[in-house]
């Protein structure tokens, strides 16, 4: 569990730095990645992609400051309804991964460039049922595609990424479709951006918001669309 996991190494950096600003040497740096071959070819009025890459709590807050993106929502993909809570799903035993559903205009943000953000910046899409210091299949890197068009544009992304040798590993990364989603309790929502000196985030999460204002500034919004302030539904 995330509580369990970074609270002697968090205790110990803020020990060394007291309250001043934790420089994250652990932190995974982004890397500058090409932009899919594939892409969609009619773009809708709306559309939404559900990705999974370790804690949703970074993945959400990448997604918060894309350009076109308008709302992100943290939840569970993978498993049923009735198991789709916090602290069944740190079990690893229901099937779910943490995962965030994504609504973007893809006249403004291509599907493309979304997954470009999510495998450059969002996750490391080589590590296999982990994420920095989670473990655990409810951590995995998975793509919960919405249509054949989706499943057919994350498949040739991988292959071509893989292809190129972009990273020093193979993509994990699974493609998941026909998979619902469920939206996660109320206080794991906006979690980065209303606690962002928590040790957690300021280690694992912050450095990926930096990645992305630097490898995607014209795609960076510097104010971050929040689930309070949209009014989406979450459970308590």
């Amino acid at each position: 569990m995330k509580a369990s996991s970074f609270l002697f190494v968090g205790a110990a950096l803020l020990a060394l730095a007291g309250a001043a600003r934790i420089i994250p040497a652990s932190a995974e740096e982004g890397i500058a990645i090409p932009a899919p071959t594939l892409d969609e070819t009619a773009p809708k009025d709306q559309e939404v992609a559900v990705l999974a890459g370790g804690c949703f709590w970074g993945v959400q807050g990448v997604f918060q400051h894309v350009e076109g993106v308008t709302s992100a929502v943290s939840g569970y993909a993978g498993g049923d309804q009735s198991m789709a809570q916090y602290e069944l799903v740190g079990t690893g035993s229901t099937g779910h991964a943490e995962a965030v559903k994504v609504t973007f205009d893809p006249r403004k943000v291509s599907y493309g460039k979304i997954l470009q953000i999510y495998f450059s910046v969002a996750h490391d899409p080589t590590q296999l049922n982990r994420q920095g210091p989670d473990r655990g299949t409810q951590y995995r890197s998975a793509i919960f595609a919405l249509s054949d068009e989706q499943a057919k544009i994350a498949k040739a992304y991988i292959a071509q990424l893989n292809q190129a040798r972009v990273f020093s590993a193979a993509i994990v990364t699974k493609i998941e479709p026909g998979k619902p989603f469920f939206p996660a309790e109320a206080y794991h929502q906006d979690f980065l951006t209303r606690n962002p000196t928590y040790p957690y985030i300021v280690i694992n999460d912050l450095p990926k918001i930096e990645n992305l204002k630097r490898l995607f500034a014209d795609r960076y919004r510097d104010k971050p669309v929040l689930v309070a302030d949209m009014g989406k539904p979450a459970t308590q």
